[in-house]
């Protein structure tokens, strides 16, 4: 494989930074920084140069030996989409319930029928660890080619000690053999098992005494999840639960405010999670909590959509001085698909966000939402070269308004042609 790649002719570089930053908030969430007529140097793995053709130093003999020159004429590059929030590590679909959705079942019906969380938790006792990865990395393979360079995964469909550590194996197993940056997340609050109802502080019992250690000493996951939300895991829960993920090195990442005002957003602000995720009840004083945190503030418009939801107010957030992160929320209950073309479009029609914020959300702010932004999100003089050449195409708006069809031609990672 090629060490040095030059990409020239680029019609416009997007999301450039000479001074990187770790995520842009408020106002400055519509700068978006692009070169016209430009060129990218990418040099073992990383990047090493860019700027105006004019610009561009000396000359790359075409046949040197590990080079590859591509021509971008009438084409984009943009730094490959991070998607911070996914489940895509599961045993099967869910489309019987979506019919029954169509039908008029409300969540809890669909749930009280065997469906749901729980659905998805019982297939994953049956199915080989094989099997799970073989899958899970055929996804991979489809996100990748959509554009996305990064991606965090959640465990959760497990709910028992021996299923959370397959789904985490997995996790790890796809790591070692991806191209894609890939974090860990231990989901297993994500539901309260059928036997556990009514007792559910056992459970937690069972998350925090058994689980967490288990995972922790097997270095398993790099972050710790909790739903946090009506009808889930209650604040007092995810304080304890959080807590003991704190001791063994987990920071948090919380599922939050999707169902209700649940405390979730607090929470996780007390314990300087990550990300808080989801949203939908997001009201002045979450607002007034998140502002001057290290905390992410991510929207999934997947599952606001899939469901029929309430959508978060994404634009007061903005206009408040908040960061926003969009993530896809990959899933085969509330959000069976991990496009984040879709996403970004999702976020200009849905969330009234212009491109450029759009862009930022699902690039640099969601990179940091992966404790990521240091290495990818833009482009920058030493980040990885986790890149994406568009088909050719009319301008940057056009990335968000044309939503449905796959606009990459050309996808890089860590410095190689995929």
């Amino acid at each position: 494989m090629p060490n040095t790649i030059l990409i020239k002719n680029i019609k416009e570089l997007v999301q450039v930074e000479d001074q990187p930053l770790k995520m842009r908030a408020g106002k400055q969430m519509s700068d978006l920084h692009t070169i016209g007529n430009a060129y990218l140097l990418i040099e073992d793995g990383k990047i090493s140069g860019f700027g105006k053709m004019e610009k561009i130093p000396g000359q790359f003999p075409s046949k040197q030996q590990n080079f590859l020159s591509i021509d971008a004429s009438g084409k984009m590059v943009f730094p490959s989409f991070c998607d911070s929030h996914t489940h895509l590590v599961y045993p099967a679909s869910r489309e019987i319930e979506y019919v029954d959705k169509i039908k008029g079942l409300s969540y809890e019906e669909i749930a009280k029928k065997g469906g749901g969380i729980l659905n998805t938790a019982r297939k994953m006792q049956d199915i080989s660890e094989d099997e799970l990865y073989e899958s899970a990395m055929e996804r991979l393979k489809e996100i990748t080619t959509m554009g996305t360079g990064a991606v965090e995964i959640k465990s959760g469909y497990g709910l028992t000690t021996e299923s959370e550590l397959k789904m985490l194996r997995v996790i790890h197993r796809l790591k070692e053999n991806s191209p894609l940056s890939i974090k860990s997340t231990f989901l297993g609050a994500h539901s309260i098992p059928a036997k556990y109802r009514g007792r559910q502080e056992e459970y937690v019992d069972l998350v925090i005494n058994e689980m967490i250690p288990q995972i922790a000493s097997e270095e398993l996951a790099d972050y710790i999840d909790v739903f946090c939300d009506k009808g889930f895991f209650t604040v007092e829960d995810t304080d304890r639960i959080l807590m003991a993920g704190l001791k063994h090195g987990l920071r948090a990442k919380i599922h939050a405010n999707e169902l209700d005002y649940s405390g979730g957003i607090q929470v996780g602000v007390k314990y300087n999670a990550l990300s808080v995720d989801h949203l939908e009840f997001t009201g002045a004083k979450e607002i007034v909590t998140l502002k001057n945190t290290e905390t992410m503030p991510t929207i999934l418009p997947g599952a606001a959509f899939f469901l029929g939801m309430v959508y978060a107010p994404a634009r007061k957030m903005i206009d408040a001085g908040l960061p926003i992160a969009l993530a896809s929320d990959f899933n085969p209950g509330s959000s069976p698909s991990g496009n984040m073309q879709l996403i970004l479009s999702m976020g200009s029609i849905l969330y009234q966000l212009s491109p450029e914020e759009s862009i930022n959300a699902v690039t640099l702010n969601t990179a940091y939402a992966m404790d990521l932004s240091n290495s990818l999100g833009s482009i920058a003089l030493g980040k990885k070269a986790n890149v994406f050449i568009t088909k050719p195409i009319p301008s940057i708006e056009f990335m968000p308004y044309y939503y449905g069809s796959n606009k990459v031609e050309t996808v890089i990672l860590n410095g190689e042609v995929q």
